[in-house]
């Protein structure tokens, strides 16, 4: 018994020695360690700086103006997008619903994201005009709906072609001519469907450099207020659903990531979670396709990971 025991003890003591090397216990964390904060809430209000108007705009900028003939452009960056007859982006919240169609922006939000009215709205050519319709707000306005979604304008872009609404607040996004959130019909090079990816890779996204994605070629970020040593995850409870943990990769699965410290961690709530350098490893529920970085800064504590497990962007 007592041979079997000091085995156990052991093996154990191996383990730990193990994992303490893979994690690097001689590096200092540059991050605080975690605590249970569950959701960490955005920066701003949802959206936008002072909900994204300028003072100045008043009843002016919430009265509904009509979209006239509308018409589609073809961004880079996001693909096809829904334009007015002046070629201002339009865009859809996340917080409305669109079966049935309701709109949930009122009072300052209004003012920061002015409805579409209804009235004299044609379809883009090319585009199914049934998929328009209205929806009325509580002041009597008639807002024009695309596939039931309530369409917007922007405050702050300030001419035609800005889309600088795009990812608001993780809630606000440019609608597609189905009502849709735009996203590019290829979000990575090779053309129309998506070639087969590692567990974990990386790809050149053209504002943040080399960052880490998963399979289905998301994002992959961190949270500040985790730590690695202890490996711990701040990030707990209803927090989860807004940041899903990237579930245990082969370390053979992965191509350009640091293998250091690619080690699983067992979460006190039973989940595992991928680790690079030992940083538990997350994805962002508000990144609707490949090469959305829709997470990035969130609340001053979420950014995108690069092959060295390191924060992006984050400030110093």
């Amino acid at each position: 018994m007592k041979t079997w025991r000091s085995a156990s003890i052991a093996a154990a003591a191996a383990a730990l020695l193990a994992l303490t090397t893979a994690c690097g216990q001689e590096k200092g964390s540059d991050e605080p360690n975690g605590q249970s904060v569950g959701n960490a809430a955005p920066a701003e209000d949802g959206y936008g700086d002072g909900y994204g108007g300028s003072g100045d705009a008043g009843a002016e900028a919430a009265a509904a103006k009509p979209a006239g003939q509308l018409a589609v452009w073809d961004s880079k960056e996001l693909g096809k997008v829904v334009t007015d007859s002046a070629g201002f982006t339009l865009y859809r919240f996340d917080e409305d619903t669109a079966k049935p169609p309701k709109s949930n922006c009122e009072g300052d939000c209004a003012k920061a994201w002015p409805v579409v009215a209804a009235e004299d709205a044609k379809a883009a050519p090319g585009v199914d005009a049934a998929l328009m319709g209205s929806v009325k707000r509580a002041d009597g306005t008639e807002q024009l709906t695309i596939a039931g979604w309530p369409m917007y304008r922007y405050a702050q872009d300030k001419k035609p072609g800005d889309a600088k609404g795009q990812g608001v607040g993780g809630t606000w996004f440019a609608s597609a001519p189905d009502g849709k959130k735009a996203s590019p019909a290829a979000a990575e090079e090779g053309g129309g469907e998506q070639a087969d990816l590692a567990g974990l890779s990386t790809r050149k996204d053209p504002k943040l450099g080399e960052i880490v994605i998963d399979k289905n070629g998301m994002t992959v970020y961190r949270f500040k207020k985790d730590s690695a040593w202890p490996m711990k995850s701040a990030c707990t409870g209803d927090c989860l659903e807004n940041w899903p943990v990237v579930e245990p990769v082969d370390k053979n699965d992965t191509e350009g990531i640091l293998k250091k410290g690619f080690v699983t961690f067992d979460r006190p709530d039973g989940i595992q979670q991928q680790t690079i350098d030992c940083w538990p490893l997350y994805t962002y529920a508000g990144d609707q396709a490949p090469g959305d970085t829709n997470g990035q800064g969130v609340g001053g504590t979420w950014y995108a990971v690069s092959p060295q497990g390191k924060l992006v962007g984050a400030p110093k």
